[in-house]
């Protein structure tokens, strides 16, 4: 999709910067630093590609101009208003129900015509359903006599759409609001967490994209909480705004790399920060661990010693904003005594080499090939097989890559002892040598990689096998029937968007590698 969104005018007179392409984009500041007209500015831009939608339409009448009321009076001109209808959820309801009697009439229509090739396909109600109840999986939606009634938890039998609460309606009003979007439309959200419990951010937002991948989304939110949880996200940082001119200060933070100041304004939310390596654009990581660890506030910010070096320092300053904080870094080729220092330390290392080995293990594939309807255990065997071979080819470079990283870090730590004089590092230098036996180490790493793969122990080999070509090489991407490494982990992570049982085991998995959770 070609970018259609003009950025403002800066304050100092600089040419606009150039807006990364994205599927997510979240304008954030301070309140009353001018975002609202921010947005304005680029959804008067944006021009017939824009679809704002705002979730006080969902619970109040709707003055002016909006997508869902103008498209509601092309769809229905001809019909005699409704005096109940009032605001935009209304009239959604209004265009599901009379939609679904033209489509039932339809396919009858064909069928009393001799076709015998009509039959029913899902309608845009039949996925407001289907999202409805996976966002909310103890309510349901009922069709009774022409109208919409809703099951909800709250001790009646059943309610209209007037009388959920003002949560349930922005939920209903959204879902319904992007099942009427155009195709490739830049989806204006102002205020995304408004009436929403903190709990719904993200499986309601998480939900809505995943719907309307052909859209992009646009949001406006001082809300930090809602900042952590868009995984993809590019964001616009506003800082403030001269009215009487029309020009904003603003920037675009580099994805993953959020400036100090606007993330300290995280510390607000009271969430525990989780620090990692990669970026917020590329790197595994950063589309994983949100979804493994909801609860907390995640942040790329590059290499392992960047990760271990920001986790220290936020545990120092700890009496000052009261928040839980932790690292993850690979385990790579770390020694147990490499580990079991860094968790002591916050750090929380995985019981694999590293993270592409997360989708190689054997709770995450059953589940996998569970959902795609393929055999569980000839599955999980041919994998086995794969990851074992390619370690038994493998184990003597493996064994002798260990060997490397540890006399690197042994050669380190020993070089930096504390010593006097220059004669004394002249002596200790020439000593280190005859205390480091690096044969020893290999003919021990040997011995413990031929037991893993006499004794075929597929985990232990996962915990020590560092070869970035083993996921697609093991051919557990051909047997759960996907076409790239990219397209089954993106499979998992849509997996773990979902509020269902195979998000929560797939949850529950690979929280079980982090010994120090």
């Amino acid at each position: 999709m070609s970018l259609t969104l003009t950025l403002p005018p800066l304050a100092d007179g600089a040419t606009p910067p150039s807006l990364p392409d994205f599927s997510q984009l979240t304008i954030v500041g301070a309140s009353g630093a001018g975002k609202t007209r921010f947005m304005d500015y680029l959804i008067r831009h944006a021009g017939a590609a824009a679809y704002p939608l705002s979730p006080l339409h969902a619970i109040t009448d709707a003055r002016g101009e909006t997508p869902i009321r103008r498209m509601f009076a092309e769809k229905y001109s001809a019909m005699a208003p409704d005096a109940r209808i009032t605001n935009d959820l209304d009239r959604l309801m209004a265009m599901l129900m009379h939609d679904e009697f033209l489509y039932l009439l339809s396919v009858k229509s064909a069928r009393l015509m001799g076709n015998t090739h009509a039959h029913f396909e899902p309608t845009r109600l039949d996925r407001l359903v289907e999202i409805w109840q996976r966002i909310f999986p103890d309510n349901q939606i009922l069709r009774n006599r022409g109208t919409l009634q809703f099951l909800t938890g709250s001790g009646e039998r059943t309610v209209s759409a007037i009388k959920l609460s003002s949560g349930e309606r922005t939920v209903l009003y959204y879902v319904a609001a992007l099942l009427y979007a155009p195709s490739g439309a830049l989806v204006f959200i102002d205020d995304p967490s408004l009436f929403l419990h903190p709990s719904l951010i993200q499986p309601v937002w998480n939900a809505i994209e995943g719907m309307r991948p052909d859209c992009r989304f646009i949001y406006n939110t001082s809300d930090p909480e809602f900042l952590s949880s868009r995984t993809a996200n590019a964001c616009i940082w506003v800082k403030r705004h001269d009215a009487e001119k029309q020009t904003w200060d603003y920037t675009l933070p580099t994805p993953g790399s959020l400036p100090d100041e606007l993330f300290l304004s995280l510390m607000g939310s009271r969430r525990p920060v989780l620090f990692i390596e990669g970026d917020a654009t590329h790197s595994i990581d950063s589309k994983l661990y949100p979804l493994i660890f909801p609860r907390h506030i995640v942040r790329p910010v590059g290499s392992c010693s960047k990760v271990i070096e920001a986790t220290r320092s936020f545990c120092d300053l700890r009496p000052i904003h009261h928040l839980d904080s932790h690292g993850i870094v690979d385990r790579d080729r770390r020694t147990e005594k490499e580990v079991d220092y860094l968790r002591k330390k916050n750090i929380m290392v995985p019981e694999v080499a590293e993270i592409e080995n997360i989708f190689l293990l054997e709770e995450v594939i059953a589940i996998m090939a569970r959902r795609r309807r393929k055999n569980i255990e000839r599955t999980l065997a041919k994998v086995r097989k794969a990851v074992i071979s390619m370690f038994a080819r493998q184990h003597q470079e493996q064994a002798l890559q260990h060997v490397r990283h540890k006399m690197k870090r042994e050669l380190e730590c020993r070089a930096d002892a504390k010593v006097r004089s220059i004669e004394a590092l002249e002596r200790h230098l020439h000593a280190l040598p005859d205390s480091i036996n690096v044969r020893a180490d290999y003919e021990n790493l040997m011995r413990e990689f031929g037991r893993m793969i006499e004794s075929r122990d597929y985990r232990a080999i996962l915990k020590v096998f560092n070869h970035k070509p083993m996921l697609p090489e093991s051919g557990v991407i051909q047997l759960l029937g996907y076409h790239t490494k990219d397209e089954y982990i993106t499979s998992v992570l849509d997996t773990l968007k979902t509020d269902s049982p195979d998000a929560e085991a797939l949850r529950h998995a690979i929280r079980a590698c982090f010994l120090a959770e």
